[in-house]
């Protein structure tokens, strides 16, 4: 098996989940389009996986490469129908790729916030065994404002009613960050615009508090990883 996966940023890879693709011995390429990467071609690929970033969907403009991207996305999954998962901005992607809109999140979900599964959510393979819900880190100022057509909703939370998704059987995103690890606040905190949002919502001193709050959830972010890149392997193979 091998795990093709896109990157807007350095630092937004698949974080913790790169442990567990090492211990199954699961071979992954990024490709880092924001350094100009152009998208391989598919043949070799068993999964797109699509990680976060600092720019919005519109934002075509200053990254051009968007356009291509959400093609590829749409080939990937509509056309394809290979199995896809989309975290943060890769959620954002699905949706706008699938005819699905994206909106300003009228208030940052940025900390660690609560994520609650939906009906739908608990009988999905994705999240079984996984608690209906869950501390998990937030870090948007864009939402999913429609889903595209036949989508399920698998999450939500009292501010964003789209926190996670299913399109057909293959394709999987969410809006929160499953990947997380003991460095991410870190290195996320670098990022001048994660820094910006951070700070407009949360105030001076924000990053500190976030990081002692992400390190008191980490165990239960782990496990949650786990389960959810185990269900998602096991619907794959």
């Amino acid at each position: 098996m091998r795990i093709l996966v896109f990157q807007h940023v350095d630092c937004e890879h698949p974080g913790s989940l790169r442990q567990f693709l090492a211990e199954d011995e699961i071979e992954w390429d990024p490709v880092y389009l924001h350094r100009g990467d152009k998208i391989p071609s598919f043949d070799k690929y068993d999964a797109l996986w699509v990680m976060g970033g600092p720019m919005d969907v519109w934002d075509i403009e200053e990254n051009p490469w968007l356009v291509e991207e959400k093609a590829a996305i749409r080939h990937w999954v509509s056309e394809l129908g290979r199995p896809y998962l989309g975290l943060c901005l890769g959620h954002q992607l699905l949706a706008d790729a699938l005819g699905g809109t994206c909106g300003p999140q009228k208030v940052p979900e940025i900390g660690v916030l609560e994520v609650e599964l939906t009906e739908e959510g608990k009988k999905d393979p994705l999240f079984l065994g996984t608690a209906p819900k869950q501390q998990c880190l937030q870090w948007h100022s864009v939402r999913v404002a429609q889903a595209p057509e036949g989508a399920i909703v698998l999450a939500k939370s009292d501010v964003c009613s789209i926190q996670a998704m299913r399109i057909g059987t293959n394709a999987w995103s969410m809006q929160y960050h499953v990947e997380i690890e003991s460095d991410t606040v870190d290195n996320w905190g670098a990022i001048p615009a994660y820094a910006e949002a951070l700070t407009n919502t949360l105030g001076e001193g924000a990053l500190s508090n976030l990081k002692k709050n992400t390190d008191a959830n980490m165990s239960q972010c782990l496990s949650c990883a786990r389960q959810i890149y185990d269900n998602f392997m096991s619907e794959i193979v």
